[in-house]
């Protein structure tokens, strides 16, 4: 009997399918992030301060340079990773020859990208770039005081939309526009209802334009804090919050925006009474949002099974937001998407009606044994054979894939 056999069985004996639990996780695609591959450069000809805290820190070898090459080292991290997936794209990744400001930007900047996406089977999702941009030196933009500033930075919003808009009718899939603006303060300011006020005023006229939902999703993006914007930060939690109920807009909950003892899987079910779709950017804060390659850890576990458990899978979007410097850049999306996937398939691999059923009985003793035994069962074994089904390597295989396309890289200068 193979090891996957035996698995099976095993699960079995617990009330599990494990072909249908692989059935549904080959429908689960996964937004991976365009700014692991290039350390979030991008290739405008902008000048501009990152701002918001974005920092992507050490110098490997094979960064790339190009749209091209950001596209090549794509195609082999995606040729590793089961699944179909989504492509999450920002603004300043543009491909052309022209050199256009972000309030100038059009569909045919990133057009070559749809007709990538189109030959490769995935989908795409975007976001506006406020941030590395000398109006947004001041780490305020969509709330600065300066109308002309704010104007700026609104024209920008709605030529995202409109591209993003265009890319899902081209791909027949709808476009997560996510916004997110690095806007806040160094130390304690006077007024925050003022720039919050500009703020939704802002957004309002950047999302006022109807569009279709089967072609694009206005997402907002909250966070806590970031360098430059110790004290206050505009976009909060409770802003967008707020904002996306009010609105109808999509919440993004970013795992490295928030404080990093809090619980975001546990905002899951909280939010999802009061918004009809959830984005998820999945990653790890150590001491910060410091966007560490994510770990098939605690919090990635908890975030997957509560996804799962409480049916918001079909109301979820997932993606992907990290970024290190320090190792090699393909082995990190790599290695991170798989380790999003594995959580998924171990939540699916629960049997959670047994355990919801102990809970209602007030019975936490069994539930308490239950969840400890599980921990024991074979999820690899069952993981490698929906890699195998995929035809996608494993264990040391994997590893020399990786070794050996990261040395393919390391001369680019």
């Amino acid at each position: 009997m193979s090891s996957y056999e035996s698995a099976k069985a095993i699960f079995a004996d617990w009330g599990v399918d494990t072909e249908a639990a692989i059935d549904r996780l080959k429908t689960i695609p996964i937004s991976m992030h365009c700014w692991q591959g290039d350390d979030v450069v991008g290739f405008e000809r902008q000048t501009g301060n990152s701002g918001g805290g974005i920092q992507a820190t050490g110098n490997h070898p094979g960064r790339a340079r190009t749209p091209d090459e950001l596209r090549a080292d794509l195609e082999f991290a995606y040729s590793m990773i089961p699944g179909s997936h989504r492509l999450n794209l920002h603004a300043m990744y543009l491909d052309s020859e022209e050199a256009p400001d972000r309030d100038e930007i059009e569909y045919r900047h990133f057009a070559p990208w749809v007709d990538w996406a189109k030959d490769q089977g995935l989908g795409l999702d975007f976001n506006p770039t406020f941030f590395a941009h000398a109006k947004a030196d001041d780490n305020l933009t969509l709330s600065h005081p300066d109308q002309g500033i704010r104007d700026f930075w609104i024209e920008h919003g709605k030529r995202t939309r409109e591209i993003a808009a265009r890319m899902g009718a081209e791909l027949g899939s709808a476009v997560v526009n996510n916004i997110w603006v690095p806007d806040g303060y160094k130390d304690i300011p006077i007024d925050r209802m003022s720039a919050r006020k500009r703020l939704e005023a802002s957004l309002d006229t950047m999302l006022s334009a109807p569009q279709d939902k089967a072609q694009m999703l206005d997402a907002v993006e909250s966070k806590l804090f970031g360098i430059g914007v110790e004290a206050c930060t505009v976009g909060s939690h409770e802003f967008y919050m707020g904002y996306a109920i009010r609105r109808g807009t999509v919440l993004c909950l970013d795992m490295g925006h928030f404080h990093p003892t809090e619980n975001i899987a546990d905002k899951l079910s909280a939010v999802a009474l009061s918004v009809e779709e959830i984005l998820l950017h999945v990653s790890r804060p150590m001491r910060w949002d410091s966007d560490h390659v994510i770990l098939l850890n605690d919090d990635i576990l908890a975030m997957a099974q509560e996804v799962v458990s409480t049916n918001l899978l079909e109301r979820t979007h997932i993606g992907l937001d990290f970024f290190d410097a320090t190792i090699s850049r393909t082995a990190a999306w790599v290695i991170g998407t798989r380790n999003m996937q594995k959580a998924l398939l171990r939540a699916l691999l629960l049997p959670l009606e047994r355990l919801k059923q102990a809970e209602t009985d007030l019975d936490f003793t069994t539930r308490f044994v239950m969840t400890e035994e599980l921990k024991d069962l074979p999820f690899g074994a069952v993981w490698n054979e929906f890699c195998k089904r995929m035809d996608r390597p494993t264990g040391l295989t994997l590893g020399q894939e990786l070794d050996t396309y990261q040395s393919a890289v390391a001369g680019r200068g």
